[in-house]
């Protein structure tokens, strides 16, 4: 067999101390030996884990994941909150849509950023998020082209998100007509107006509960009809409710200023 490029590991829906098995590993074991990298999403990380290539490495998981991927692998240095990691020739990725962000950086670091980018906004609804950044912090979204009417409407309900936005005002506004809009959003970013407003909504609810807000407090700045309507649309996009994100990202906040602080320490120090 010839040498591969890129060797990657997906996650599973079973607990990894089901599926982390002999053939399992024994065969990533061999293919990663002759791979250029080594790719894990989410739980995959444990199989590289296990085949001790994350040894003396940093490396990520999906959250939930992460305090026993670093119980069970001592040797691997786990930073549980970031959407991937890059050691060298190894890349590790939290959870699935975290595979995407990966994704875009293995063709970024092929094939540079304009590529990724176009990739990006041909695909998927937002850009790349940066490593570093947190599992729960709120993703970029797609950009329009500077000159297009997508651009001028996105950039008024970015202005004033809590309006009462139509497609029919937004249409208006910059001189289209409701449908010739609607396919142009579809076209450019891969969404319709009604959805890129949601999603704009969305990451305001979320910035205000990252700010303290209380739920209730979040949903009326965001424009959100009511907590419980607010809960909803938490629970069906990230798979928890506005209180717990809040909870997680306040954990996850303390753990990077700790972090932050621990190295300004040593270097005070040194």
């Amino acid at each position: 067999m010839g040498e591969f490029d890129t060797v990657v590991v997906p996650g599973s829906e079973r607990p990894p101390h089901e599926f982390v098995r002999g053939p399992l590993t024994e065969a990533v074991a061999s293919l990663a030996s002759r791979a250029r990298r080594v790719v894990s999403i989410c739980s995959g990380a444990f199989v590289l884990a296990e085949i001790g290539v994350l040894d003396g490495r940093r490396a990520t998981t999906h959250w939930k994941f992460a305090p026993e991927l670093a119980r069970r692998y001592p040797d691997v240095r786990v930073e549980p909150d970031a959407i991937f990691v890059r050691d060298g020739d190894i890349w590790t990725s939290a959870g699935v849509a975290a595979g995407i962000d990966v994704a875009l950086a293995l063709v970024e670091d092929d094939h540079g950023a304009d590529v990724s980018r176009q990739v990006a906004q041909l695909l998927l609804v937002y850009l790349q998020r940066s490593g570093g950044q947190s599992q729960y912090s709120v993703p970029l979204r797609a950009r329009a082209q500077a000159t297009s009417i997508v651009r001028r409407a996105t950039d008024l309900v970015d202005a004033d998100p809590t309006r009462a936005w139509t497609v029919t005002d937004l249409a208006a506004l910059v001189s289209a007509s409701p449908r010739h809009l609607a396919r142009r959003f579809r076209d450019e970013l891969g969404q319709s107006p009604s959805e890129y407003i949601t999603a704009v909504r969305f990451d305001l609810a979320r910035i205000r509960l990252e700010s303290g807000a209380s739920v209730t407090e979040a949903a009326a700045q965001s424009r959100y009809g009511s907590p419980e309507a607010l809960r909803r649309t938490f629970v069906a996009r990230l798979g928890i409710s506005p209180s717990h994100y809040q909870r997680r990202f306040w954990s996850a906040l303390s753990i990077e200023r700790g972090r932050h602080q621990g190295r300004a320490g040593f270097e005070f120090a040194d």
